[in-house]
């Protein structure tokens, strides 16, 4: 999209230069307005019509009929102005949408951007996982890990949690597999995975690349 606005910008700028007064043709002209009016009318519809869903790629679509809709509306608006009074207004209208075209794109490669990153959640978001993890199961000791960063539009959760020592295997499942089970009907969680120990003085489980085992 990049590409494309900066040719728009180059041969629109070139035609300003030169002066590259289109030819006239009121058949064509017509035909082109009603095109552009018909075209510029569905996509509104259709934009309005995925805006009701929150599936995010139908909201995805709702965005790619809106983009549209904004840069028919100014290619119609400054096609019409040229042709009733300065032919210069139609390049300078092209110049408009290669601007925006660029912005707006632009702004959704940062946000998927960082969403495929692996962006941590902010803390506030941190804060609801660990007074919803705490409050889950009265013999839950001590939360020692919660983590929670970006899978796309959603998060992968990571959860560690210390219960009592003398507590059964099948006790101890059941009430960290119900905890993933109330992490993953979050609406923003797409998977949750819970770890459970039985104290909080043990080294980490997961080293880093390059660590040096202790074990001979």
């Amino acid at each position: 999209m990049a590409t494309l606005g900066l040719q728009i910008l180059f041969e629109s700028g070139r035609e300003l230069l030169i002066k590259a007064q289109p030819e006239r043709d009121p058949v064509k002209e017509k035909w082109m307005i009603g095109i552009m009016v018909s075209v510029t009318l569905v996509k509104f519809v259709l934009m309005l019509y995925c805006r009701r869903f929150q599936n995010e790629i139908v909201k995805a679509y709702a965005q790619d009929h809106f983009f549209d809709v904004i840069t028919n509306s100014i290619g119609l608006g400054t096609a019409v102005l040229a042709i009733k009074f300065y032919w210069w207004i139609d390049p300078l209208g092209a110049i408009l949408i290669a601007l925006y075209t660029m912005g707006n794109w632009a702004n959704t490669v940062m946000d998927n951007v960082w969403a495929l990153i692996g962006k941590t959640a902010p803390p506030e978001y941190l804060a609801k996982l660990t007074y919803l993890i705490w409050n889950h199961h009265e013999e839950i000791r001590h939360i020692e890990t919660v983590r929670a960063y970006t899978f796309g539009s959603q998060y992968f959760v990571e959860v560690h949690i210390v219960l009592p020592q003398d507590m059964t295997l099948p006790q101890s499942h059941n009430i960290g597999q119900t905890l993933e089970d109330k992490l993953e009907q979050l609406p923003e969680v797409e998977r949750a995975f819970v770890h459970v120990d039985f104290d909080t003085i043990h080294p980490p489980e997961h080293k880093p690349k390059g660590t040096p085992s202790s074990s001979p």
